[in-house]
This record gives structure tokens, C-alpha cells and sequence, in this order.
């Protein structure tokens, strides 16, 4: 769903949507629930897909995105099908669907398929409406192919000149089970399956990673990781997708082992701090920061099992998995500043402008750490939302390599 968002924030006010009402019987579950009444609004809007990302390089094509509306008149079921063209993969065919059933519950589900290597298959749900909302339940079952994926070596000193591409095969899994053992707190249980294979990329331009690089990289060859989790969280943030003020704080240690079907034995060690503070009453200017620090520990850790920084939601100006070592330290600020509200197709959505700098490093330890080896990367945002449940974005970062621009649907933090 990546390349659908920016047609959506540019292209949509050129273009005429079609709003109809359809009989709730005609639109089984998932599609809608006792939520809806029973005549349900469908917008329908269809539109061109011009996107670009630093991997992946040029998509177009074009998209019908349907938007259901429960009886409260929210956006609460998104249907988007496309059908996209990009020279290293061929022709891509999706499906996407985002199903939000009640404030407690939602699926997502994707389905593509490319003519030259790429597809992703997966499907995530939560739940939180058990044992009086106490219990959370998490999941994340996926097969994908990646044939625009890089990798520069290790450290933050790693050269553009060594660049390299593959193709990241992956099946896996991955669940948690949260329980709040006091108002705001959380502790939470997790598993993670993850089967990796690498093969030749489709990005022909670029030489091969094991043509690059010799096969003393660990996970080279491909690698198994099945990890379990302990994390805890303290949350007072408004709102789980969309918070506009409020504090979160995890803490969250991982360990992978030989005995349960790892590749190697290792962990990793990781603290997250995120703050969402409004400057004025009407919530229209909202400071956003977040610091992160990863630690991986163990010997021959695969290259993707450590720790990673670059794309859309680390350091916005790189491609995907810029900058690899055993330690990263990311610092973002991001400045969301709604411009106006505005029904546009019969959807109510927020527009909103997000300057943001991501400071980062990777480093084989925290003792280690050098100022000058820090990227500063400036950018900007760009913000479709339709509360309570869905946000487009485009963000265009600025790094040494030049500007990244990376569109999707979230927020990156």
C-alpha cells in the first residue's frame, strides 16, 4: 500500500469521487457490522498512482480506493484494489483491505502479486476487547518477496559505492499478548518466526550482494529466527494510531536460540520514548518526538537481525536498511501542523503539514558513539486524515545521498 497514498493527498481534489448508498445486506462481514446502519455509505474514488521510493525506484498505474462509513458517519471499512507498473518488477496487481469493526478491533489484510519476483501476502490484527479491555492481542503472518532490497556493509561510515541489491524471501510470524497490570501499564508476552532466503534482486543496475560481498556476512545464506519477547509499556497517550498528546515509554528484550529452531543465538535489547505535546487548545500544532535505542548482542547475528536504521519511519533520508551494526541511536522531531479540515468526496479529513529532522547512528556499541558520525536528515510531511482510523502521508527527507521520498499509510511514529 505504499505507492497508493500520494495520488490520494495530491491528485484527489482534480478528480471526481461518486458517493452511493448500498443495502448493509449486500456488504457481508468483514465488510461491515452492527456498526453500520442500514443503508451504508460507499465513497468510491479512483485515481492515478504515481509514487517513487529509493529502492524501488518509479511506480504507476492506477487505484479505486472504497470507503465504507459506519453509522456514525467514520470511515470504518477501506477497500483499495490497483493495478501498478515498475520497470524491475513488471506489472503489480493489489489488493488492500483495513477493517476497523470497533474502536477495540481491526484487521488488515494484503494480497499482491508481481510478474517479476515481488508479492506480499499478509494479514495483522489486534484485539483489545477482552477481559474488560484489560487483555491486548496482537498478530502478523506474512509471506513477501523483495527484490529492490540494498545492503552497503556494516557501520555508519558504509559507502554508497557498495551498494548491492537481493531479493529478501520471507515467511513468518509474528504474535504478543499484552495485559494492563495498572492503569497506563502493560506488560507484554511476544513470539516472532522468521524464515529468510536470499536470492539475486531485479534491480539488474545494481550488483548482487553475494557478487559484492563474500559469504562470510551472517544470514547471507538465508537464516531462521524464532525469538521470544518480554516487554513493558506505559502508555497515556489519547490514542493508539492517532495520538494527539500523551506519553509512551517501552522497554522490550528479545532472545533468539538454537534450541527453538534459531539460526544462531542472540538478543536484542531496546528502549523507546515518545511524546505527543499540543501547543494550543484546538490541537492544531502538535510537537512530536520520539528517541530509540537498539542493541543487538550475541556472535554471527544475521545482517537483517540487527540493528537497522533508513526509511520511512527511522531515517527518512535513506532507503530501507541504510545503515547496519550491532547498536543504533535514532532521535526524531516532527512539528504536525493541521492547515484545515475539509470534506472532500463526502470524507472528512485533516491536511496536514509535518516538518520534521531524524538524527541517527549505528555503532558496534553505545560506548562507542561518535558525534560526527550522527546523519541529520531535514524533511518534510504532508498528512491526509480521516479520524478515527486512517492517515496518508508523503514524507521527502534530505540525506547524503540525496532526497528519499517514501508515501504510505500511518503515521511514522
Amino acid at each position: 500500500m505504499r505507492s497508493t497514498v500520494l495520488p490520494i493527498l495530491i491528485v484527489a481534489l482534480l478528480l471526481s469521487g461518486c458517493t452511493t448508498m448500498v443495502s448493509r445486506s449486500k456488504l457481508p462481514p468483514p465488510l461491515t457490522s452492527d456498526q453500520f446502519a442500514d443503508q451504508v455509505k460507499v465513497v468510491s474514488i479512483p485515481l492515478p498512482v504515481i509514487a517513487s521510493s529509493p529502492n524501488e525506484g518509479i511506480t504507476s498505474g492506477a487505484l479505486t480506493a472504497f470507503l465504507l462509513h459506519n453509522g456514525k458517519d467514520e470511515v470504518s471499512t477501506l477497500l483499495a484494489p490497483q493495478l501498478n507498473y515498475n520497470k524491475n518488477f513488471g506489472t503489480t496487481g493489489t489488493l488492500y483491505g483495513a477493517f476497523y469493526p470497533s474502536p477495540d478491533r481491526s484487521w488488515e489484510l494484503t494480497l499482491s502479486q508481481s510478474t517479476t519476483i515481488n508479492h506480499d501476502y499478509d494479514a495483522k490484527f489486534r484485539d483489545k476487547s477482552l477481559l474488560d479491555k484489560k487483555l491486548e492481542l496482537n498478530g502478523f503472518v506474512f509471506s513477501i518477496a523483495d527484490g529492490s532490497s540494498r545492503f552497503f556493509g556494516f557501520q555508519s561510515d558504509s559507502l554508497k559505492e557498495n551498494e548491492s541489491n537481493y531479493t529478501d524471501y520471507e515467511d513468518g510470524f509474528n504474535f504478543s499478548v499484552g495485559y494492563d497490570i495498572a492503569p497506563h501499564l502493560q506488560i507484554q508476552f511476544g513470539d516472532r518466526f522468521r524464515h529468510v532466503r536470499i536470492g539475486p534482486g531485479a534491480v539488474t543496475a545494481i550488483p548482487y550482494i553475494k557478487d559484492k560481498f563474500d559469504d562470510t556476512i551472517p544470514g547471507v545464506n538465508g537464516f531462521i529466527t524464532h525469538a521470544q519477547r518480554l516487554a513493558l509499556i506505559y502508555s497515556t497517550m489519547d490514542s493508539r494510531d492517532m495520538p494527539t498528546e500523551g506519553f509512551y515509554t517501552r522497554l522490550s528484550v528479545e532472545s533468539s536460540g538454537k534450541t527453538l529452531g534459531s539460526s544462531n543465538d542472540y538478543r536484542h535489547y531496546e528502549v523507546e520514548v515518545k511524546g505527543y505535546v499540543p501547543l494550543d487548545e484546538n490541537k492544531r500544532f502538535i510537537s512530536v518526538q520520539r528517541i530509540a535505542y537498539f542493541q543487538t548482542l550475541g556472535p554471527a547475528v544475521p545482517f537483517l537481525e540487527r540493528s537497522i536504521l533508513g526509511g520511512e519511519n527511522t531515517l527518512r533520508g535513506y532507503g530501507r536498511n541504510r545503515f547496519i551494526d550491532s547498536c543504533y541511536l535514532l532521535v526524531n522531531l516532527e512539528q504536525r501542523i493541521r492547515l484545515f479540515r475539509w470534506t472532500i468526496f463526502n470524507v472528512n479529513a485533516d491536511w496536514e503539514l509535518a516538518p520534521f529532522v531524524d538524527l541517527g547512528t549505528v555503532m558496534p556499541s553505545l560506548s562507542d558513539i561518535r558525534a560526527k558520525s550522527f546523519e541529520f536528515n531535514p524533511g518534510l510531511g504532508f498528512r491526509a486524515v480521516v479520524r478515527p482510523n486512517i492517515v496518508g502521508r508523503v514524507d521527502v527527507g534530505i540525506g547524503k545521498d540525496g532526497p528519499s521520498v517514501f508515501v504510505g499509510l500511518g503515521y511514522p511514529f
